[in-house]
């Protein structure tokens, strides 16, 4: 049946990504490299938070940036004048990264001068859940605007997610945003995701997000 044939496809496709994925941890992994996948909706302050953390880390961390979008250069820009090494990723349409796609980016970038990269996924909660990129830590960021359901709605990214950002706290006091009900919401798909309130635009509540990274960054340079 053709419905069987392109369903045994998809299950390939996901096969083979994994095993890329797999080797690209261990390349990592004795490189002492961390490597962190971004997810989120469009305009949930990807871009912005990515620079509070690099202003925060840059003295002491090489930082690299994958920016990944369907089309533009913008962000990639934006976070080289931020101080960090940036390459622009233009995924020809498709929705999402995926293993094979990343390892080209770090092909192009080159890793003998970065320690911790990022990669900044295409806005979307759908499809950059379903694929395996190589990165050691998935975090989403669900800004308050978006409101406390989203987990709910798109429950794969969360599940998949170590970390979750919620960021645009200073708009709390405009918006019906409940945080017992959207904590519940996340840990009731992943009670191991840690979540960190934060406001990219003040600039505040960044500490325990980064205290985070820097102990997961001990962890690969002594692990």
């Amino acid at each position: 049946m053709v419905f069987m044939k392109i369903l045994e496809l998809k299950q390939n496709i996901f096969k083979e990504n994994e095993v890329t994925a797999d080797k690209i941890r261990d390349e990592l992994k004795k490189q002492k490299k961390l490597m962190i996948n971004v997810m989120s909706s469009p305009g949930s302050g990807k871009t912005t938070t990515l620079l509070r953390t690099i202003e925060r880390l840059q003295d002491t961390t090489r930082i690299g940036v994958m920016e990944c979008d369907i089309d533009a250069s913008v962000d990639a820009v934006t976070i080289e004048n931020g101080g960090a090494k940036a390459i622009q990723l233009h995924t020809g349409g498709m929705c999402h990264m995926d293993a094979t796609m990343t390892q080209q980016g770090l092909n192009e970038m080159g890793m003998d001068d970065v320690d911790l990269i990022f990669i900044e996924n295409v806005g979307n909660l759908v499809c950059p859940a379903e694929f395996d990129t190589g990165a050691s830590i998935n975090i989403t960021i669900l800004s308050v605007p978006e409101g406390d359901d989203k987990p709910a709605k798109y429950p794969l990214v969360y599940t998949v997610s170590d970390v979750v950002l919620i960021n645009k706290t200073d708009t709390l006091p405009v918006f019906d945003f409940n945080k017992e009900l959207v904590e519940q919401r996340i840990h009731e798909l992943n009670p191991n995701a840690q979540i960190f309130y934060i406001s990219s635009k003040k600039d505040e509540g960044f500490e325990p997000w980064i205290n985070y990274l820097k102990e997961k960054m001990e962890e690969v340079n002594h692990g």
